[in-house]
């Protein structure tokens, strides 16, 4: 698995992107929740929620509509 949510709890953008995931039929993808991470906070604390491809190390950050969710997978090369 490639893709990555970061995200952070009781968040309401990431409860949104959430739903934008859902109806741009997302391929399956890991939630990490950066909470209690130093590291990832710094890196992601004010851009959540953020779509990471792993394997190029491609982002989109919020806000992003279906749209832009079949863009970022498409240049991923990723079926969706």
């Amino acid at each position: 698995m490639s893709l990555i949510l970061y995200q952070r709890d009781d968040c309401h953008l990431c409860d949104l992107a959430l739903d934008v995931l859902a109806s741009a039929g997302t391929p399956e993808f890991e939630s990490v929740f950066i909470d209690g991470d130093a590291g990832l906070e710094a890196r992601y604390g004010m851009r959540v929620p953020v779509l990471r491809d792993a394997v190029s190390g491609n982002e989109l950050d919020w806000p992003f509509d279906a749209d832009a969710v079949a863009g970022f997978l498409a240049a991923s090369n990723r079926p969706r």
